[in-house]
């Protein structure tokens, strides 16, 4: 059979082993990000999904409204990928799965053309080959004098062919690979 269709079950069934398992975490991150923002604490944003339909991803908030800088308590989220937590509930939904592209704003993976647009038919992951070469992409881009050239030049088109090898590649093999590697990223 398939492999999407073992990803699909792949995907619900490890979503909600882990919401079952990491909820109480969450519902703590959720308040103490909340008391932290002196808001909500989920961040919701219009992402491209797959077949360039957009979705709403839920992330744990980690910038200041007001100052639009990280606090403390959101670096701490941020580097040990704390913030994603909440995308569980999109992989749930069907709008996310474990191992895909990240999730990019409009104005990127819904322009792409030609043979780049097969990236489309992947559902947006949690992770990625390309995310986890790419942990420091802030860090990239600030250093960088024209951040948003970089980007465009250097960056996604490296991610889009990350991503479509990941498409010609996909396996349960390849996505236990994918997600052991980012999880030893994370505790590294």
């Amino acid at each position: 059979m398939n492999y999407r269709f073992w990803k699909v079950i792949f995907d619900c069934t490890l979503s909600v082993l882990l919401i079952i398992l990491l909820l109480p975490l969450l519902i703590l991150l959720v308040i103490i990000t909340s008391l932290d923002m002196g808001s909500n604490g989920i961040f919701c944003q219009k992402r491209v999904g797959q077949n360039g339909r957009l979705f709403t991803i839920y992330k744990l908030k980690t910038i200041h409204p007001g100052n639009a800088r990280s606090s403390s308590i959101g670096l701490f989220l941020r580097k040990y990928k704390l913030d994603e937590l909440p995308q569980l509930f999109n992989i749930l939904k069907g709008d996310m799965s474990f191992v895909g592209p990240r999730p990019d704003i409009q104005g990127y993976y819904d322009r792409l053309a030609g043979n780049d647009r097969k990236v489309l038919q992947l559902k947006p992951g949690l992770t990625s080959e390309a995310s986890i070469k790419y942990s420091n992409e802030d860090f990239l881009l600030k250093s960088q004098a024209d951040a948003r050239s970089y980007n465009d030049e250097v960056l996604f088109p490296d991610k889009v062919k990350m991503n479509l090898d990941y498409l010609e590649n996909m396996s349960f093999r390849e996505d236990i690979r994918i997600l052991w590697k980012t999880f030893l990223k994370i505790i590294k």
